[in-house]
C-alpha cells in the first residue's frame, strides 16, 4: 500500500495482509497487482503433492542434500550432472551467497534495479555501482549493449574485477536482453550473476536464458524462480545454477535444510510440467497486449511502456501516489516504483492479471486520473 513520505516502500511489492486489516476485507478480496505471478495458479499436480507431502514430508527432516530436487531440476534443464543445481529458500537466499562470492569484485547494478541485489551486498558490507540503463526502448527483445545509457562507467573499469548483475527479462522495466548480446559479457567480467526469475513466463524467453551456457563458464550464476510461474511465493522455491564448487561452497555457508520438507514436494511436482508453462505462455501473449492496448485507450496521460514480462512499467509527468492511494482504498495494489533505483513517484508498476480484473483495473485507473483532472472524458467503449 502507499506510504507516506520519506518511508521506504518495500522491496517486494504491496502487502496485501496490511491492506486487508485497513480496509477491514479478506485478503483474497484485495486485487494485488503489486506482485506479479501467475493470477490463476498454482497447478492441480502442485496441489496434490502438497496434500500428500502433509503426511508423508513434515514430520521427518529434509534430505540435507535435495538429490531428488537437483536431479529434477537438472533433467529439467539438460544438465547432465545435478551438482550444477542448488535449491534455494526463494531467489533471495541465493542473492545473499552471489553477494559474498561477489564481494571481491566492483559490482556494477544496473539501474533501475531490483532493490534485493544491493539488500544482499549490503549483508557483506558491499556497496553497488550504479550502471545506468535507457529508459526508452522497444518492443522485441533487446541487445544489453543499446540499453546501456553510460558505457563510460565500464570503460574506466578493468572488466576482469567487476561483477555484473542483471535481470532478464529486466525487472522492472521488463525488457528482455537477447542472448547473443549477454553471452559476450561472460568473456570479460569476472562474475556474472543473471536473475531469470520471469523468464520461465515469457513466450519464446527460455530461447534468451544462459543456463545452458554454465558449464563453459565458472564466473556465470543464473538463478531461476519457481514463485512467479507456478504462482506458489509462500512456499519460497528458487535454484541456482552454476559451477558445482560455487554451490558446494553455498552449501557450507548457509543454514541447515533451507527449503522445507512442503516446498520440496511442490518443486519435485512442477519441475517439468511444461503442459502449464504453455498455459501461461498463451494466457499471457493474449494478455499482456491487451492491458497495453487499454491502458492507453483509458488512460492516455498515462505512458506504458512496452515489456515483454508479465507486468507493464507506467510513468506519468506528475506524482502517481495520489492513483496508488486511490486505488488502495479500492482494495487494489499495484508496485510503488521508488525502491528501484533510478525511479521515483512519477512511476508505477502492473502485473498482468485475469481479463476480469485486468478490466477493473484499467477502470478504476482512468476514474481515479479523472477525479485528478489530469485525465480527459472517456469517449469510446468502456473497458
Amino acid at each position: 500500500m502507499p506510504h507516506a513520505e520519506g518511508e521506504v516502500p518495500p522491496r517486494h511489492g504491496g502487502n496485501v495482509y496490511q491492506l486487508a486489516r485497513r480496509l477491514n476485507r479478506h485478503p483474497r478480496r484485495i486485487l494485488d497487482f503489486s506482485a506479479s505471478l501467475v493470477p490463476f495458479g498454482p497447478p492441480r499436480s502442485l496441489r496434490q503433492a502438497l496434500r500428500r507431502a502433509l503426511n508423508d514430508h513434515v514430520a521427518p527432516y529434509p534430505d540435507p542434500a535435495y538429490q531428488a530436487l537437483r536431479e529434477a531440476m537438472a533433467q529439467a534443464h539438460g544438465l547432465l550432472d545435478p551438482g550444477w543445481v542448488l535449491p534455494g529458500n526463494g531467489a533471495a537466499e541465493l542473492f545473499t551467497w552471489a553477494a559474498r562470492d561477489a564481494q571481491s569484485f566492483i559490482n556494477l547494478l544496473p539501474t533501475p534495479g531490483f532493490a534485493d541485489y544491493q539488500r544482499a551486498l549490503a549483508t557483506w558490507g558491499v556497496a553497488g555501482r550504479s550502471l545506468p540503463l535507457r529508459l526508452h526502448w522497444g518492443d522485441g527483445p533487446q541487445s544489453w549493449g543499446d540499453a546501456l545509457a553510460e558505457p563510460r562507467v565500464l570503460h574506466s573499469l578493468d572488466p576482469r574485477h567487476t561483477a555484473l548483475w542483471i535481470t532478464n527479462p529486466h525487472n522492472p522495466t521488463g525488457q528482455l536482453w537477447r542472448r547473443d548480446s549477454l553471452e559476450p559479457l561472460l568473456h570479460t567480467h569476472g562474475l556474472v550473476v543473471v536473475d531469470e526469475a520471469f523468464l520461465p513466463l515469457v513466450p519464446g524467453g527460455e530461447a534468451h536464458s544462459l543456463v545452458s551456457l554454465a558449464p563453459r563458464f565458472g564466473n556465470l550464476v543464473v538463478i531461476r524462480s519457481l514463485t512467479k510461474l507456478f504462482a506458489m511465493a509462500g512456499l519460497r522455491l528458487g535454484y541456482a545454477v552454476a559451477a558445482p564448487e560455487r554451490l558446494e561452497r553455498w552449501s557450507r555457508w548457509r543454514d541447515p535444510w533451507p527449503v522445507n520438507g512442503l516446498a520440496v514436494q511442490a518443486g519435485l511436482a512442477v519441475a517439468a510440467d511444461r503442459a502449464w508453462q504453455q498455459r501461461v505462455w498463451r494466457w499471457l501473449a493474449r494478455e499482456g497486449p491487451w492491458l497495453t492496448q487499454h491502458l492507453n485507450r483509458h488512460c492516455p496521460s498515462l505512458r506504458v511502456h512496452p515489456g515483454a514480462a508479465n507486468y507493464r512499467l507506467l510513468s506519468w509527468g506528475h506524482s502517481l501516489t495520489p492513483l496508488q492511494q486511490s486505488l488502495a482504498q479500492q482494495g487494489i495494489l499495484v508496485r510503488d516504483c521508488r525502491s528501484f533505483a533510478g525511479l521515483d513517484d512519477h512511476w508505477l508498476r502492473i502485473a498482468v492479471g485475469r481479463r476480469r480484473h485486468n478490466r477493473r483495473l484499467v477502470a478504476a485507473m482512468a476514474a481515479g486520473l479523472r477525479i485528478l483532472g489530469h485525465q480527459p472524458p472517456v469517449t469510446g467503449a468502456q473497458a
